[in-house]
């Protein structure tokens, strides 16, 4: 049997005497929905940053499908298989929605630095960038400029700005901040659409939608893991309910 997708050992981060991050053990399975929940200042984005290579642990090591990836930048992980979006949009904001996604296409490839028209004589390229669009639901927005789309849209493009890199592993770090409530549904619904062989790990503060969405989740606080399981069982986990869920109202 293959190795996961990611798996992270022992891993831990400190600050000085400040530890953020504390022997944090997880392992997503092929095809996983699983969420990173906890309160703020629980090191949930920057457990993210160990994991895609923007910081370096103090110990532990991080594996992208059984190969130890934890002293590699954060373009090479890229390259084995980690996708991120962020929670702050991080589009190139006067292309077109196309355009964004062929950079991605083109960067995949090897073609950096080589995108713009000749794009369009890439007859491979232009095809594979539209039939991601029209899986995702967005072929009609790829002529317009992402400046022109409302934030909920661009959210959306972003994802398939990542899935256009075909990982094996999609990070996504609160998709809805920002998002109107009917907007934010909406983008969960396309993210029950993403292909069945990605892992996804999402961060994210809304609980109705994470209930949705996640086979299993992960309660993060003060840089550790207090509990994982599934949605039944953080549901009903009176230690969950203490820290995080509160008065919220998922009985």
């Amino acid at each position: 049997m293959s190795a996961p997708p990611l798996e992270l050992h022992g891993l831990h981060k400190t600050f000085g005497a400040l530890a953020v991050t504390r022997d944090v053990n997880l392992s997503l399975a092929h095809g996983a929905r699983h969420a990173l929940i906890g309160p703020n200042g629980a090191g949930k984005s920057t457990l993210i940053n160990l994991i895609t290579g923007v910081l370096s642990p103090t110990a532990g090591r991080v594996s992208i499908a059984g190969q130890d990836v934890t002293k590699l930048s954060s373009d090479r992980r890229v390259k084995l298989g980690l996708a991120r979006t962020f929670q702050i949009n991080s589009l190139f904001m006067r292309l077109t929605v196309a355009e964004n996604i062929g950079l991605a296409l083109a960067a995949r490839h090897g073609l950096d630095g080589r995108i713009g028209r000749p794009l369009a004589r890439r007859e491979a390229l232009v095809a594979e960038a539209a039939e991601g669009l029209r899986t995702l639901g967005l072929l009609d927005l790829a002529g317009r400029r992402i400046n022109e789309l409302a934030y909920g849209q661009r959210r959306q493009v972003e994802i398939a700005l990542a899935l256009a890199l075909k990982p094996k592993v999609l990070l996504l770090d609160e998709p809805v901040a920002g998002v109107p409530s009917t907007e934010g549904k909406r983008l969960f619904q396309l993210l029950e659409r993403l292909p069945e062989d990605v892992a996804v790990l999402v961060i994210e503060h809304d609980m109705d939608l994470v209930f949705r969405f996640a086979k299993r989740i992960t309660v993060l606080v003060e840089g550790g893991i207090l509990v994982e399981g599934s949605v039944s069982d953080i549901r009903s986990d009176p230690h969950v309910r203490d820290v995080y869920l509160g008065k919220r109202g998922h009985d």
